[in-house]
């Protein structure tokens, strides 16, 4: 018998996690794990979980257990369902369980998901053991979650009714990837449910690693020492055809009079509160009327899976004599199989698929004569009995739960890898509203709530500051450029003086910073305000002349100018020794300010040609018809590089470097152009873009955002072309909501700004950098002329 029978054509699928098969004749991939960075560390699995008896259950625990054993414990948690209201002793692993028929609960454990920033949710899906109709209140769940899904198909459907095939179209379109243990499954799902192959992987049915041991060696525990042992296991129903082999018993007797029959399970539980043990009676008293009945042993118990173990073990043959052939996966009968058994089963799908070359024999449904003489035969003839035992234990070494957890993550891998290369856009940002072209309300509320006596806190659990982290001349420097611009918005008197009142702390900082003897500034200042190295690097001490040259050239209090002119004399000279060209850049940035104050000092105007020489020389050294840009790779604070040429060019009347900036900055915007839409797309910090190499697209930062804003602006002041001023706004819509996910990464409550996208989240924490981020690029927002902040990009 074959799968042709479904009357549906085999499908190419290419199974996830498994060795190279020995004598299968089944084609499989050795698993390439990618390097740990891509796997997930917080992983959330959903489905029924012991105690509770049923096979999904014990299905989950061991997948956790089996990924918890090969990547570490502490990146799994559980999420089991109950279908009581006493619910059941959970170990520890359990952090919230479902109440069955409670939509209310699906759509807190989503709020509960989304809280503690799990990176994947692996659902494992049975219609049966979620509420709604056809299992939907699952979806209430999903809908609300955040982050990727990876969905197991325990069950899916030929005939699927109404109900049942919208739970799986909605399932299969919010779930990154789907996971199924058997051919037939990923068939189903393409030609039936219309989900593309690319989507499915085809991980087996974990088993248990055992050793292929004699079964007398376990036999004297259920005192059947000598005797020949049938068995089947798992929870009783009706559908599981018992009585079918009961009533070939007589006929096997009759050969072979040292048989016993083992039905080794407790009563379905749902079964069992909806008809008794009405049915285990049926069968023992079918056993004494057929005359058999001191050939039956009856477990009445849940199989624990170390009980399963011993159980299996002293079976010399396994029989699953199912009614019914829509059984797409058998728990039970992959069990069988990775201990090695020789089995008998009726043709449902699985049986079909796992027991193909001769790995078992298949007889017909409702047929106990069948039953009998395939029973004899293998009984009368060990050897074909051990080599159909060997070939199911060859193929059972693929299906271990080491392979299995290894074919779970390369799935979570992917589902990374492919949502870093084309962003995955939620349900619920799908619905996020977002206030595009418009400039919102300068808020200073995550500013001050990171700012301490001290200076700013670079980073921020949430909105609260991390004091863990600490602080960084970085981030104050940052905080000093953004609260002087601050003081001279005319609109904004309040928050003016509250920005002067800032701009002390930060230049108080900036002067702690600096160190006389080396000429430089520290940076990473730890909470119990011990520095933690002797200079900071580059980029530092030029953000910091950034922000004196700020001062100098802005602010219009004369003690906080004499502070940060005594800190910029000393400090100007150590950036001609520089070989960063950011730090060139943001020495440039800050000696323009200072000149827009002093600008007859030959000195900054020496430094200024010096720097700006370098960069323009190292961009014409560089560039290529494919590749104009500064260095053979486009990595963080991009914009600013462009800026700086067109600011020094400008104020030098260098056509030619203002041609090299224009053209660096027209470049590197059409490299962070989404090609779809066109929305803003900074170059991705993980791993950045190197010529030749791949662009990467996440995890995207403000800081790209902000300084794509300052430099598409001053592109406009130099050429008057509206183009640029356009660009600024695509720039700045990235904050508010126009960007890879769809979702506004500036908080209108906080006033803060989201760390950045991930791909497939924002990153909800505030930190000082962001937040700086987006502020600055909100002032250089509202500097334009108020006809053009309202204007709506072309």
């Amino acid at each position: 018998m074959s799968v042709s029978n479904t009357g549906l054509s085999r499908p190419i699928l290419k199974i996830v996690g498994a060795q190279p098969p020995v004598e299968t004749g089944r084609s499989a991939l050795r698993p390439r794990l990618q390097s740990k960075t891509s796997l997930p560390s917080r992983i959330a699995v959903i489905g029924n979980y012991l105690p509770r008896q049923c096979g999904i259950a014990t299905f989950t625990t061991d997948l956790c257990g089996a990924i918890a054993a090969e990547y570490g414990t502490a990146r799994l948690l559980a999420l089991p369902v109950n279908d009581t209201d006493q619910g059941y002793d959970y170990p520890a692993r359990v952090r919230w369980a479902l109440a069955q028929n409670d939509v209310a609960s699906y759509q807190e454990a989503a709020r509960f998901l989304n809280f503690n920033n799990i990176d994947m949710v692996c659902l494992q899906h049975e219609y049966g053991i979620f509420g709604g109709p056809a299992g939907s209140h699952i979806l209430h769940l999903l809908r609300g979650l955040k982050m990727p899904v990876v969905t197991t198909l325990h069950t899916v459907l030929r005939e699927p009714d109404p109900n049942q095939l919208m739970v799986m179209e909605e399932i299969a379109e919010l779930s990154d990837r789907l996971i199924v243990m058997s051919q037939l499954s990923s068939q189903f799902l393409q030609e039936i449910f219309k989900v593309p192959g690319s989507k499915i992987d085809m991980v087996p049915h974990g088993v248990t690693d055992l050793p292929f041991l004699d079964p007398n060696f376990y036999k004297d525990r259920f005192g059947v020492e000598g005797k020949a042992v049938l068995l089947t296991f798992g929870l009783l129903s009706p559908n599981k055809g018992i009585e079918n082999v009961i009533q070939a018993l007589p006929q096997i007797l009759s050969k072979h009079k040292n048989v016993v029959y083992i039905v080794a399970g407790a009563t379905h539980p749902h079964i069992l509160r909806r008809e008794g043990d009405k049915y285990r009676t049926h069968l023992q008293d079918l056993a004494k009327e057929v005359g058999v009945e001191s050939n039956v042993i009856f477990h009445n118990r849940f199989v624990s899976p170390e009980e399963m173990v011993e159980f299996i073990g002293a079976a010399d043959i396994y029989i699953t004599p199912y009614r019914h052939e829509a059984q797409v996966v058998s728990g039970t009968l992959a069990y069988a199989v990775g201990a090695g058994k020789a089995i008998i089963s009726t043709p449902y799908w699985h049986a079909i698929e796992l027991l193909d070359d001769r790995r078992g024999a298949l007889v017909p449904f409702q047929n106990p004569d069948a039953i009998a003489q395939k029973t004899i035969e293998l009984l009368d003839t060990p050897a074909i009995r051990h080599a159909m035992r060997k070939r199911a234990y060859l193929l059972g070494r693929e299906m271990i739960w080491k392979r299995v957890a290894q074919g779970y993550m390369e799935s979570f891998a992917r589902v990374r890898s492919d949502r870093m290369k084309s962003p995955h856009v939620q349900f619920s940002a799908r619905v996020t509203p977002k206030s595009l072209n418009q400039l919102p309300e300068l808020k200073l509320n995550q500013l001050k709530r990171l700012t301490d006596d001290t200076g700013m806190f670079q980073h921020a659990i949430f909105t609260i500051p991390n004091y863990r982290e600490g602080y960084t001349t970085d981030d104050n420097a940052r905080a000093l450029i953004f609260t002087v611009l601050a003081q001279t918005r005319n609109d904004q008197s309040e928050k003016g003086d509250s920005a002067v009142d800032l701009s002390v702390r930060y230049l108080s900082f900036l002067e702690h910073a600096f160190n006389p003897e080396k000429g430089r500034f520290r940076n990473f200042l730890g909470y119990d305000r011990r520095w933690k190295e002797a200079g900071g690097s580059e980029d530092c001490h030029g953000r910091a002349l950034w922000a004196l040259g700020t001062v100098l050239g802005r602010s219009q209090d004369q003690c906080l100018r004499s502070a940060a002119g005594r800190l910029f004399e000393f400090s100007l000279p150590a950036a001609v020794e520089f070989s960063s060209p950011r730090a060139w850049a943001y020495t440039i940035l800050g000696i323009q300010e200072y000149l827009g104050s002093y600008p007859g000092d030959r000195d900054a105007q020496k430094v200024r040609s010096v720097l700006s020489r370098r960069l323009l020389e190292m961009y014409e050294s560089i560039r290529s018809p494919d590749w104009q840009w500064f260095e053979n790779v486009l990595a963080y604070g991009n914009a600013r590089l462009p800026q700086s040429m067109l600011l020094a060019g400008s104020a030098c009347a260098d056509d030619r470097m203002i041609s090299a900036g224009l053209e660096a900055l027209d470049w590197l915007l059409a490299q962070q152009r989404c090609d779809i839409n066109g929305h803003f797309v900074p170059i991705g910090s993980q791993g950045f873009y190197r010529q030749g190499g791949e662009k990467a697209r996440f995890d995207q930062q403000p800081i790209e955002a902000a300084g794509a804003v300052s430099a598409c602006l001053q592109a406009y002041r130099v050429t008057g072309d509206s183009r640029w001023r356009s660009e600024a706004w695509s720039a700045f819509n990235w904050f508010l909501g126009d960007n890879d996910l769809q979702l506004p990464l500036y908080d209108s409550v906080s006033g803060g700004c989201r760390d950045g996208l991930h791909p497939d989240r924002a990153n909800e924490n505030q930190g000082a950098e962001s937040t700086l981020s987006f502020l600055m690029a909100l002032l250089e927002m509202s500097s334009l002329p108020q006809s053009e902040q309202m204007e709506i990009p072309s």
